[in-house]
This record gives structure tokens, sequence and C-alpha cells, in this order.
């Protein structure tokens, strides 16, 4: 069983800047498509950024886009978040997510075989 743990979440001013860390054990790390959601309060989850086993394809939420970046090291079974140019919007708890399929729409939660309980983020106004 893969087993996610995230940390790095915490309170910062619009504008700022928050990286997170996803911490994998059990199964090959390299075989697994990483993905990052959010949930804000009274919202349903959503789509925030994707990363390829080998790093070479990455994806994120047009929210995202230009403003957060996703990465991984398959040394340190890690993937990480670096969030920049926070706004409150961006206000949730953010969660670290695997999957296992080849093929198949990483931008909705439903495909990913595996979750972490989640890292909360706030930005203040």
């Amino acid at each position: 069983q893969v087993h996610l743990a995230e940390s790095g979440g915490g309170l910062v001013q619009a504008g700022g800047s928050l990286r997170l860390s996803c911490a994998a054990s059990g199964g090959v790390f390299s075989l697994l498509k990483m993905g990052w959601f959010r949930q804000a309060p009274g919202k349903e989850r959503e789509f925030v950024a994707h990363i390829s086993r080998t790093a070479l394809t990455t994806n994120y939420a047009d929210s995202a886009k230009g403003r957060f970046t996703i990465s991984r090291d398959n040394a340190k079974n890690a993937v990480y978040l670096q969030m920049n140019a926070l706004k409150p919007e961006d206000t949730g708890v953010y969660y670290c997510a695997a999957g296992t399929k080849i093929v198949g729409p990483i931008t909705q939660a439903s495909w990913y075989d595996f979750w972490g309980q989640g890292t909360q983020v706030t930005v203040s106004s």
C-alpha cells in the first residue's frame, strides 16, 4: 500500500510564497504519477497540478499556471509544489495524490489511487 504525507502548509500574506512537500512510502515511487489537489471550505476538491513518472510532463490548472511549479525527486520519494504570488483564493486544504494507471484524466480526482491527509494553506489579504 502506498502512503502519502503532506507538509509545508501554513499562513502567508497575499503575494507570498510557500513550498509544499509530499513524502511517499510503500510501492515504487518512480512508477507513480503524482498530483496536487486542493479543497476550499464549502467547495469540491479541484485539480492543481500533475507530474509524470519521469517528470517529462507537467500539467497545471489555469488558476495555478505561471505561479505554481510541481516537481519530484524520485531518489527521495517526494513530490513538491512551489507556490508563488499567492492569492486569498488559493486558500484551502492541499492534498497529494498518486496514480498507477498508464492513461486517464489526470485532472479528475477519481483517477488517483492514493491520497494524503492534506495540509492547510491560508492566504490572507
